[in-house]
Order: C-alpha cells, then structure tokens, then sequence
C-alpha cells in the first residue's frame, strides 16, 4: 500500500514569509505551489520550485482566486469564463517557472475558498476543469469524493485524484469542518499521525460527533502554513514509514 503526502507550498509573498517550504520538502513527496493569486509571487515561486525540484518532489499547481488580501479565503462569484482564463493564467505562470528549473507541473490542486467551492458549485467546476483540459488534459487534480469538481474532471477526461487532510476535522458527512467553527484545525501531531496511519492503512477517517467516514484517499495533505506544521508533517512521515505504508507521490 502506498499513500502521497502533500504539501501548500510557496506562500510567501515579498517580504512576507509564511511557512517552511525547505523543512517540508525534505519530508513531502509532493507540493502545491501557490502561483501569485491567493500568495506567492515570481521569485517565491522560482525559489519554491527549484527546492522541490532539488529534492525530486512533485510540483502541482496551487490555482486559487484573485485574491491577495483574504489569502484566497473568501469566495468570489466569478464568470465561469474568467475562472477559466484565470486558471489557464495560473498554470501557464507555473509552467514557465518550471521550464526554467528543468521540471514541470504535474498536478493540480485547488486552494482555499475556490476548493470549498467546487465541491457544489457546479458552473465553477465546470469552468476550472475547461481551464484545466485546455492546457494539459493529462494533470491529474486533488479533490474530495463524489463533488461537482470530480464530476467535471471526468467529464473533461481529466483524473480526479481522491485526497484526505490530516489536520482538518471532517463532518460525519465527509465534508470539512468549516475554518469558522472551533476544532476545525488539529494541532496535535501524535493524535494527527494516528489518524492518518489509520486513513492510509483502513481507509476511515473519524469525525467531530465520533461516527466513522470511509474515504479512500490517494493523497494526504499536510497544511504547511498552520502552526506546528512541520512537527506535524515529521510525525505523520514518521508514522506511515513505521506503519510500513509506502509514501510516494501520486504523479
């Protein structure tokens, strides 16, 4: 059995430094680069690539909304058509700065409110997975199950790539707690590492009332800009390689 780790990356911003991309990507096997919407700017990017790059670890697309100000937290109400110019933008960015660290992208990953969004929101669905299949339909793209993004990736003949997130609660209805409620965030990273043995190896993860959700996930993600996260990726890594599950990027 084997299982992805991965990581927001690169979300820094000029002088404003978030996170420790160089610590986690000695631990993560891929990393979702921010690409100057929600964070991250031409130089964090660059810098942010070439760690990965240097440490052989899988670079995905981090596309967000046009949204400095609420680190892309906030939903916006975009045309579809612009959504998808907006993510064709995005990706066309990262892939230049890719080329020029000699790698590529290799995936895709939503951020933020955009995320929550394409979970019902089916006209931005739509128009991310158009954006998406019309400069690499191979990208493969991280999202939770049975969501409208899913749905349209398929449709696209794009790969949806089922993920799981080891410091966030879930609902007993598989969705996340919301960042608004208490709990939303975990930050103990034993409690946090058990329950992502227990993911990876049993397929179920426990909600905020106790019940169990099943859900097969190929990737996990580790949050690298909450507090401790580090710690947290060091002792979920730790853990799987302990457990015997295979820790390895997806693409």
């Amino acid at each position: 059995m084997s299982v992805d780790l991965n990581s927001d990356s690169g979300e820094a911003f000029s002088r404003w430094e978030l996170g420790d991309d160089a610590a986690m990507m000695l631990i993560v096997t891929s990393a979702s680069v921010a690409c100057g919407f929600h964070a991250g700017d031409p130089s964090v990017m660059r810098r942010t690539v070439e760690l990965a790059a240097e440490h052989q670890v899988s670079i995905g697309a981090h596309v967000a909304y046009r949204d400095l100000a609420t680190f892309g937290r906030v939903f916006i109400d975009m045309d579809p058509a612009d959504l998808t110019n907006a993510v064709v933008y995005q990706l066309g960015a990262l892939n230049a700065i890719c080329a020029a660290a000699g790698t590529r992208v290799r995936y895709i990953k939503p951020h933020g409110a955009l995320y929550n969004a394409l979970t019902h929101h089916a006209a931005q669905a739509e128009a991310v997975a158009r954006g998406i299949a019309a400069v690499d339909p191979t990208l493969p793209i991280l999202c939770q199950p049975g969501t409208q993004i899913e749905q349209a990736a398929l449709a696209h003949g794009l790969t949806p790539v089922i993920e799981a997130y080891a410091d966030r609660a879930y609902n007993p209805d598989g969705t996340l707690v919301s960042r608004r409620l208490p709990g939303a965030v975990l930050h103990d990273p034993d409690a946090i590492a058990a329950r992502v043995v227990r993911l990876a190896t049993e397929g179920v993860v426990e909600a905020v009332d106790g019940s169990v959700v099943q859900l097969q996930a190929r990737s996990i993600c580790v949050h690298g800009d909450t507090a401790g996260a580090v710690a947290i990726a060091r002792a979920v890594r730790q853990a799987l390689d302990t457990s015997g599950v295979e820790v390895s990027a997806f693409a």
